[in-house]
């Protein structure tokens, strides 16, 4: 059984595939040090992570590193993996984590911890630090958790707190250097410890009174006290995957992605991005649209994403809006703003976004009163936001969504009737528009963030949190508005883990052993099993919800995030008294300990820098006049090796990027959403390999097929070639209608019964065969036999020769098998018949 046959089986069989475009495989006898990098959770989520696409590319661009990925495996692949006692590998080689020098996890949120521990036990590697051997890899984590990386302290060797870009390079060449020393992981682990950034948890040790509380954090080494935050300077020049991996399946965010800034002083209390990240550091506009266009001639993506904290703050986001609109909207690419804030949108801005996306639009106020908001130094006014909102509605959107928290800081009935009423404002705000308006409320449960100001506050408890949901749920009701909440025990976890200490290992380990993983996915979290873990631990969960006093030591007070503990205490301290801390990036410093001022400091993009958008002459798709004469470009191609395990929507899509990237001029349909015209044959079933699938491409502008082959066949990934090229008339039917017979072979299990040659020619002999199959959880009977033209055994093989249906439940049948057993023999599509008189055009 090959890789990709033992797939078959899977949900969403591509997340484990590799060998997507942009992905890189390096040979490990011609490197140094290997690193892999891991993402606690599926496919879809990692791989919408930029983070772990830029340091892909920064440890690649290395010659003597070779850096890999994996991601956690859904349960049915765990179930797969433990089944077939096969470790946990990465896609690129297929090697496992446990042969590679350095795993390196992101931890993006504290609900995927229990998919760490997963991720280290499928490789076989011992999940405590002290239990792995001095071949085992060096377990390194980073990201936002990192800032508080305690409670997974006994599991990993060391944490890169802060940016990561030069920090991970440096990790490599110290691990390269220690190897060529001769060292032990003792001496390994001290030599990292010296490169700024890298925490090193067994170099420090933890202290507690009998209540639970923190004594005394005492490091091994008196003169390092704390360890540094890592911060890179200069946005603008550091490196970017200009050349970003396409997946081959749909993707959280499924579109190019460019980092536009990094870092916010916005100052919103409850925030921990905006504290860990700061200073601003922006990209030139210029060196913006350099990377867009590189990202989308590599990707053949429509799409592109501006990336940061908060887009719409971005120093020169008009301009830029303006010049990637006049760039690319005659190409129908679409450019996206994922963080907007009220205060940054202005009705030019607005405009420039309606022109490519009006299905919804997202506000986030936090808080409903204007009290709460000047607590949380969210400088938001309630007529600004209505303001903005009756915009948006007058431009086109139909929905708006409102994002709040509940239980922030002296949050009282008060300021809940007042977010209620707020959304009420904003929904009368479209009363009088065209097509009407809709609001969404989303409700999300405030959890204090280490590196803070809010870090000494309390998170309200479970029953509290259900209070409160339901309170605005009735209240909501009422103004025939619908809410949305995040789960309570969700929260209440998360709030345990962002501020807990390192005690909680145990309650982590005895989770994963119980069955806890994905905590982070409603239909997988299991609150009774992890009220089992706290139990057989002994430690409460809801003690870690607690206010801690000001004068407490704090788990990560030994992790030093640039911001001081002093300016934090007084903005908690400005918060209680209702005042505002204005934003630093324009105005006056607010001294929150971070900036040196000549390297480290904001740095921000020239509004000036600005190219004269080009005309339309220059970025109009080629014309669309008479597109109706031109003959279609008919295409015959092959689907095997890995791409037979896409569905036939997958294929679809990487045929459409390749068009894209090959530049070819494809008409599109009319309409709000137009489409590539490119039709496709009946889809394949997944597993069913072939080398006569066929395509029809209708062009804008002549293009001659071997032309079309040959920038197409640049393109596609290994598995799918075009094998012929041909003028097709353009009135002939499409694809699926042309075909009238297509061939399959289809090699024979072990076993398979000797009368099998008896049992063909009984089926073709009569003139009904009834079979009973299960579709969408409901058994249905069908008539197989209109499916077959001709069946035959020929070189130990079966033929098919059909006119419908599926061959996989042909062979079934035939064989007397289960069809998810014959899926995994290896079907291939050989050959179709056309109709006749279809033929291609002599030109």
């Amino acid at each position: 059984m090959t890789k990709e046959s033992s797939l078959y089986q899977l949900n969403r069989p591509a997340r484990y595939l590799g060998g997507e475009r942009g992905s890189v495989s390096k040979d490990h006898n011609q490197v140094e040090v290997s690193f892999a990098l891991a993402f606690p959770d599926v496919y879809e989520v990692g791989m919408s992570h930029i983070g772990s696409a830029i340091l892909y590319r920064v440890l690649n661009d290395k010659p003597w590193i070779a850096a890999e990925r994996s991601y956690a495996p859904w349960p049915d692949r765990e179930a797969q993996l433990r089944n077939d006692k096969a470790p946990l590998t990465t896609l690129e080689s297929g090697r496992a984590l446990a042969e590679f020098d350095i795993i390196g996890f992101s931890l993006q949120y504290e609900l995927s911890y229990s998919n760490v521990l997963l991720m280290l036990d499928l490789s076989d590697l011992s999940m405590r630090a002290s239990e792995r051997g001095e071949q085992a890899p060096l377990v390194v984590v980073g990201g936002p958790c990192a800032f508080n990386p305690e409670p997974l302290a006994d599991f990993i060797d060391c944490a890169v707190i802060g940016d990561g870009e030069d920090a991970v390079v440096e990790l490599c060449d110290a691990v390269r250097a220690s190897r060529a020393a001769g060292e032990n992981r003792a001496a390994l682990l001290r030599r990292l410890a010296n490169i700024e950034g890298i925490y090193v948890p067994s170099h420090f040790t933890v202290s507690y009174l009998p209540d639970g509380r923190i004594t005394e954090i005492t490091p091994a080494d008196p003169q390092q006290p704390k360890v540094r935050r890592r911060v890179l300077a200069d946005l603008d020049s550091a490196p970017y995957p200009e050349q970003p991996i396409v997946p081959f399946l749909q993707t959280i965010h499924d579109r190019v992605a460019v980092e536009v800034a990094r870092g916010c002083t916005r100052g919103c209390r409850f925030c921990q991005a905006g504290y860990i990240y700061r200073p601003v550091r922006e990209r030139q506009p210029e060196t913006v649209r350099k990377l867009v266009e590189e990202l989308l001639r590599n990707s053949g993506y429509d799409e592109v994403s501006l990336l940061s904290l908060s887009t719409g703050d971005y120093s020169a986001i008009e301009a830029l809006m303006q010049d990637l609109m006049g760039c690319y909207a005659d190409q129908r690419v679409a450019i996206s703003l994922p963080s907007l804030r009220v205060g940054s949108l202005t009705p030019e801005l607005m405009n420039e976004i309606k022109k490519v996306r009006k299905t919804g639009f997202t506000l986030a106020p936090e808080a409903g009163s204007e009290r709460l908001r000047q607590v949380i130094n969210k400088g938001i006014l309630a007529e600004d936001l209505v303001e903005s909102s009756r915009t948006a509605f007058e431009l086109g959107w139909r929905i708006i969504k409102l994002y709040f928290m509940i239980g922030l800081p002296t949050e009282t009935e008060d300021d809940l009737a007042e977010l209620v009423n707020l959304a009420a404002r904003v929904k009368a705000a479209g009363r009088g528009t065209q097509g009407g308006a809709d609001v969404n409320v989303s409700v999300s449960t405030f959890v204090p963030k280490a590196h803070t100001p809010f870090q000494w506050e309390a998170q309200i408890g479970l029953d509290e949190t259900l209070r409160r949901q339901a309170m605005l749920r009735e209240a909501l009701k009422k103004k025939r508005m619908r809410l949305k909440w995040h789960d309570a025990e969700l929260s209440l976890l998360e709030g345990v883990f962002a501020r807990g200490d390192r005690r909680l290992g145990e309650v982590l380990e005895a989770a994963v052993k119980l069955g806890c993983r994905f905590d982070g996915w409603r239909d997988h979290f299991r609150w009774d099993l992890w009220q089992e873990a706290f139990a057989t631990s002994g430690l409460d969960p809801v003690w870690y919800l607690r206010r801690r006093l000001p004068g407490e030591t704090l788990p990560w007070d030994h992790i030093d995030a640039g911001v001081t503990k002093d300016f934090l205490l007084r903005e908690y301290q400005a918060a209680l008294l209702g005042k505002a801390t204005p934003d630093c990036r324009h105005g006056q410093c607010s001294y929150c300990g971070l900036c040196d001022f000549e390297t480290v400091r904001p740095r921000l993009s020239d509004r000036r820098q600005q190219q004269p958008p080009p005309t339309a002459a220059e970025t109009a798709m080629p014309a669309q006049g008479q597109p109706e004469m031109l003959p279609k470009v008919r295409l015959t191609l092959t689907k095997t090796g890995r791409t037979a395990s896409l569905s036939h929507l997958e294929y679809m899509t990487l045929v459409h990027r390749a068009v894209r990237r090959a530049g070819l001029p494809i008409r599109y349909s009319a309409g709000f959403h137009p489409a590539p015209r490119i039709s496709f044959g009946d889809a394949l079933p997944l597993g069913v390999a072939s080398e006569a699938e066929i395509i029809d491409l209708e062009l804008t502008a002549w293009c001659e097929p071997l032309e079309v082959r040959e920038r197409l066949n640049r393109e596609f990934p290994e598995g799918v070639t075009i094998l012929k090229a041909e003028a097709w008339p353009r009135k002939g039917a499409a694809p699926a209608n042309s075909i009238v017979a297509a061939t399959f072979k289809v090699p024979l299990p072990d076993g398979v019964n000797e009368h099998l040659g008896d049992r063909l020619a009984m089926f073709l002999a009569q003139d009904q065969v009834i079979a009973e199959r299960t579709k969408k959880h409901r058994s249905e009977e069908i008539d197989l036999r209109p499916w077959a033209m001709d069946l035959k055994l020929e070189d130990g093989l079966l033929w098919m020769k059909m006119h419908s249906g599926s061959p996989l439940f042909l062979a079934a049948y035939l064989l007397e098998r289960d069809v998810e057993e014959v899926r995994s023999l290896g079907i291939f599509k050989t050959a179709i018949e056309l109709k006749d008189g279809e033929t291609q055009v002599d030109l």
